[in-house]
């Protein structure tokens, strides 16, 4: 058999939490078609039991109303869940400034140091598990750092917790931990980074055969590109969400994040091109309005 008789490997499938689907499949007017959700399980591998069971909860938990029943019911997502549904568009795309260049790093450090009282221990955790969720790493006890200008963040995080006034604020540009002073080598001790990178290279392993599907066919029917788009999304997710964005100076290079936003910003190109205004949902704007700025400055 030549190489070019040779079978393709197989897509690498994802595993895409019936809720992920839901809200994946939001449009921009806020609703959900259920008709296009059932169609849409199935190429996931979900049961109609699983998308039943999982709308129910949803309602019950005032996430989304529901108007009708069955496969012509239209959910409309709640105010709360507007608010919580749309990953933050700033971080996204300053991750892709960073990847075409417009972002160098100045050197500087960025610290916070707290001393919640145990009074608020619930807070105190919150607030860590915050400042990690923002990208930053434990120096040690109560002090975390960050390579990026995460003050306002901080702060919000921190007067939404009743806990601002048990903050410090510091920037350095002399970092030292024992007798290592080089900024990438710490980088390479305060945070994972080789798990990352295998997420970012599970992403381009997803996102690479299925490119390759809408450069081929651009005739694919609504569901299956539907079905991409969600998958997609619910791998960049896992891979960004605990990316803390280091500046490409503090990074190995060449770094799989970079390449892995490429393969996924054509995907959703090619998605949003060959897909009706009316079919598609809100997160195709949301990555058109992240990618058109980045693109517009490179």
């Amino acid at each position: 058999m030549t190489g070019t008789d040779s079978p393709r490997t197989p897509e690498p499938a994802v595993q895409v939490p019936t809720r992920t689907l839901v809200e994946a499949l939001i449009r921009t007017d806020h609703t959900v078609d259920t008709g296009e959700l059932y169609a849409i399980a199935p190429l996931l591998g979900m049961t109609d039991q699983q998308v039943r069971l999982c709308v129910k909860r949803l309602v019950t938990e005032g996430r989304f109303t529901q108007e009708g029943r069955g496969r012509k019911a239209v959910l409309r997502a709640t105010g709360a869940t507007e608010q919580t549904l749309v990953p933050d568009v700033e971080f996204v795309a300053h991750a892709f400034r960073q990847d075409a260049g417009l972002a160098p790093w100045d050197g500087i450090w960025h610290l916070v140091a707290f001393a919640v009282p145990e009074t608020a221990r619930t807070a105190r955790d919150a607030l860590r598990a915050a400042l990690t969720r923002l990208g930053g790493a434990a120096v040690q006890g109560g002090l975390y750092i960050s390579a990026n200008a995460w003050e306002p963040y901080v702060e919000d995080q921190a007067r939404h917790l009743g806990v601002l006034d048990h903050l410090t604020l510091l920037t350095t540009d002399n970092l030292r931990q024992g007798d290592e002073h080089a900024p990438a080598a710490l980088a390479r001790v305060l945070w994972p980074l080789d798990e990352i990178a295998d997420r970012y290279q599970r992403l381009a392993a997803v996102a690479r055969p299925r490119l390759r599907r809408l450069q081929e066919d651009d005739g694919l029917p609504g569901p299956e590109r539907l079905t991409i788009a969600v998958e997609l999304a619910a791998e960049f997710t896992r891979a960004m969400e605990p990316d803390p964005l280091l500046p490409p100076e503090l990074l190995p290079q060449p770094w799989p994040g970079t390449q892995a936003r490429e393969l996924v910003a054509q995907c959703w190109t090619l998605l949003e091109e060959h897909t009706k205004g009316s079919e598609r949902a809100s997160l195709f704007q949301l990555y058109r309005d992240v990618l058109r700025p980045a693109a517009a400055d490179s």
